[in-house]
């Protein structure tokens, strides 16, 4: 496989306050489990800027201006409890939506099979009008969005295997049968979204929930795949395969309560690879999402590239 892997140093610089989960340190983890030598010829771009027309794709105006007036000029600012503005954070956010609509221009031309974009901070939270839960733009929404208006990708799969459930995600496509959002997540959790049940508008079905319980590991989430997911993303058949990778199921991630391991992350990676071998020509853009303990997201965030690379 031709991967190519997305990142930017202004990443590093999306500060958080003292003791936060989402914090610089993340960026560098994976930097630097990257830089071992079997991803030696691993091809790396610097991110873009993002433009403010893909973002309107998926949020108002009022957002992205809401969110550029209140970024500070020193300090920090909170949105929420769990989501803050730093002085670089507006740059670092346009830059991971840059980083996920080039990935998505990469994939769609051919120049590469699939991309891998080391971004912070993370996307699947941020429903239509509001930033929430440590994210500020949904960078999968706006890639999915983005491929649809520059290439005319009639169908695309989303596929979310964060621990925390992607509301932001499901919200901005909940009435739309053209994306497929799949998620596997811990329930009950944060946000307390994603029940089997939540199926789209008029139980469309384009919204694909496997919620998983306390304790919960490799065979539950396999089993989800396998029975839930997979059926319904080789029946939806996708243009473009679009994965949210948080890496928080991961058993020593410390804010919550699965006990998936590196090879779960493989297997997923090896099977969203075969939907996309069968459906859509290789094509798949994976984009950081989650994944708080430094050791297990580096490894992780390993395993998941080397299988984007070999198959």
């Amino acid at each position: 496989m031709n991967t190519v892997y997305i990142t930017h140093p202004t990443f590093l610089k999306h500060k958080t306050p003292e003791g936060h989960p989402e914090r610089p340190d993340r960026m560098r983890a994976v930097n630097m489990a990257l830089e071992n030598e079997k991803f030696h010829f691993l091809p790396r771009e610097e991110a873009r800027m993002g433009r403010r027309e893909d973002i309107l794709r998926c949020h108002p105006t009022e957002l992205v201006d809401q969110l550029e007036t209140l970024t500070p000029e020193e300090g920090l600012v909170a949105i929420d409890g769990d989501t803050t503005l730093s002085p670089d954070t507006f740059d670092a956010a346009l830059l991971a939506v840059g980083a996920s609509t080039q990935a998505v221009d990469e994939v769609m031309q051919g120049l590469v099979n699939n991309a891998f974009c080391g971004i912070r901070p993370p996307g699947h939270h941020a429903e239509i009008n509001r930033a929430m839960g440590f994210c500020f733009f949904n960078n999968a929404a706006i890639a999915a969005r983005y491929a649809q208006a520059k290439y005319g990708a009639e169908r695309i799969a989303v596929i979310d295997w964060d621990l925390h459930h992607g509301n932001g995600t499901q919200d901005i496509f909940w009435d739309d049968p053209s994306v497929m959002y799949c998620s596997t997540h811990q329930m009950p959790l944060y946000p307390g979204t994603g029940a089997w049940n939540e199926t789209g508008k008029d139980d469309e079905g384009n919204i694909v929930n496997a919620p998983l319980g306390v304790g919960d590991g490799s065979d539950h989430i396999r089993e989800a795949f396998e029975t839930r997911l997979l059926p319904a993303l080789y029946n939806f058949n996708p243009d473009l395969v679009i994965i949210s990778a948080g890496f928080d199921a991961h058993v020593r991630d410390p804010l919550g309560d699965l006990t998936c391991t590196e090879a779960d992350f493989s297997w997923m990676t090896g099977k969203l690879m075969d939907v996309a071998e069968k459906c859509c020509d290789n094509r798949v853009v994976s984009l950081l999402e989650g994944g708080y303990d430094l050791t297990a997201l580096a490894r992780s965030v390993a395993v998941h590239v080397d299988r984007l690379m070999h198959g």
